[in-house]
C-alpha cells in the first residue's frame, strides 16, 4: 500500500475523464463506477460516440510487460475473430496508458447477461470457444505474467493468513488442516501430467456476457500459465452426475478444436482448494482498501474462520474421492 489513504483515493470524477481526454476523447461529463475491487473501472460517456470503458490498474500488482503481455493475448484472440473484448489501441499502437501515477486501459462497452451453467447447450457453445482459445494459448507462453501454482496460490497464502488473521483459538486447527491440504495439493500437482498454456484464468460467469446467444469473455486480468481445466472447472455446479453431464458437454465442444487431457479432471479438487485458500488471502492482503471492509463486511469475523475452516476440511475429503469421469 501506499502512504495515502488507499491507492485509488484521487480517482475522482474530474481525474476518470482527464485520463481519458489525454488519449484524444472527449467526455460528456457522464461516469458510472462498475464493480471491480481488485481494480477500479468506470464506463465514461462520450460527446460524439458509445460511451468506453476505462480500467485503472491496482498500483503495484502487475508491472507494465505483465499487463502489456494480457493484451497482446486479447489481440490474438481478436484477430482469430474469437468473442473476446480487448482494449483499444492509440495511434501509435500502444494500448496500456499513463496518467499521473496510474496505469489505464480503455475497453469498447460490452453489453450481456451472465451465461445459464446449467444449459448444456450453452456449456457446448463455451466449450468450442474455449477449445479455440486454447488452441492459441498454447501456442507460446508468457515470459512476463506467473503460472497458477501451489507455491503462490496455496503456501503463500497461508503463510499470510497464519501471520496476521487467524484468530488465536483456530490457530492450531488450521495449521494442522492446511499441512494436510498442501501436501495433498502438492502431491496431486506432481502427479497429474499436464501442460500449462495460457488460460483466461477466472473464467467465472461474471466474466462472460452473453448477448444473442453467444457468449463474450471479458478481464484477462488473472491471465497466467495454467493447465486448461483452469478454465473449466468454474462452470460446474451442483451434485457429482450433474457436474459429470456439464463437463461432458463442455469437453464435446472443447474437443472440436483442441485436444483435452482427461488427466487434468485429477487437478480440479487440489485447484477449487487453491482458489479457496487464494481468495481469503486477497481479501486479507486488500483489507486496508476502503472497498473491502465496506463490501465484504462479513470477512474476518470469528464465524468466518469457523466457516471457511469446515469448509476446508470438506474440500480435504473430495481430494480423497475419484475424479470426475467422462461418459
Amino acid at each position: 500500500m501506499t502512504a495515502s489513504p488507499h491507492p485509488f483515493h484521487t480517482l475522482t470524477p474530474t481525474f476518470i475523464m482527464d485520463a481519458v481526454e489525454s488519449q484524444g476523447y472527449r467526455c460528456d461529463c457522464r461516469t458510472l463506477a462498475l464493480n471491480s475491487y481488485e481494480n477500479r473501472v468506470y464506463q465514461v460517456g462520450i460527446e460524439d460516440g458509445e460511451p468506453i470503458i476505462a480500467k485503472f490498474y491496482r498500483p503495484g500488482r502487475w508491472s507494465d510487460s505483465q499487463i502489456i503481455e494480457e493484451h497482446t493475448f486479447c489481440f490474438e484472440l481478436a484477430e482469430h475473430e474469437l468473442p473476446v473484448v480487448a482494449p483499444y489501441t492509440n495511434t501509435g499502437g500502444e494500448s496500456l496508458f499513463h496518467y499521473d501515477g496510474f496505469r489505464f486501459a480503455l475497453y469498447p462497452r460490452q453489453g450481456g447477461h451472465a451465461p445459464e451453467f446449467d444449459n448444456l447447450d450453452n456449456l457446448l457453445i463455451l466449450g468450442r470457444l474455449l477449445g479455440r482459445i486454447h488452441r492459441i494459448g498454447a501456442i507460446r507462453s508468457f515470459q512476463h505474467r506467473p503460472a497458477l501454482d501451489s507455491q503462490s496460490f496455496g503456501h503463500a497464502s497461508v503463510a499470510f493468513l497464519s501471520n496476521k488473521f487467524i484468530p488465536e483459538e483456530y490457530r492450531d486447527s488450521y495449521t494442522a488442516l492446511t499441512e494436510q491440504l498442501l501436501t495433498s495439493i502438492d502431491r496431486t500437482m506432481v502427479e497429474v501430467p499436464f501442460r500449462a498454456i495460457r488460460v483466461h484464468g477466472d473464467c467465472h460467469s461474471g466474466n462472460i456476457l452473453w448477448r444473442g446467444g453467444a457468449p463474450h469473455f471479458v478481464d484477462f486480468d488473472d491471465s497466467r500459465m495454467a493447465p486448461a481445466v483452469q478454465d473449466l472447472w468454474m462452470m460446474l455446479s451442483g451434485e457429482r452426475p450433474r457436474q459429470t453431464a456439464q463437463m461432458a458437454a463442455l469437453i464435446e465442444g472443447y474437443n472440436e478444436f483442441c485436444d483435452f487431457n482427461p488427466a487434468e479432471l485429477r487437478l480440479i479438487g487440489a485447484l477449487r482448494a487453491l482458489r479457496m485458500l487464494h481468495y481469503s488471502a486477497w481479501l486479507a492482503r486488500r483489507w486496508q482498501d476502503p472497498i473491502f471492509p465496506r463490501t465484504f463486511p462479513w470477512f474476518n469475523t470469528i464465524r468466518y474462520w469457523g466457516e471457511h475452516i469446515l469448509e476446508l476440511r470438506e474440500q480435504l475429503a473430495a481430494l480423497e474421492e475419484p475424479p470426475l469421469e467422462l461418459p
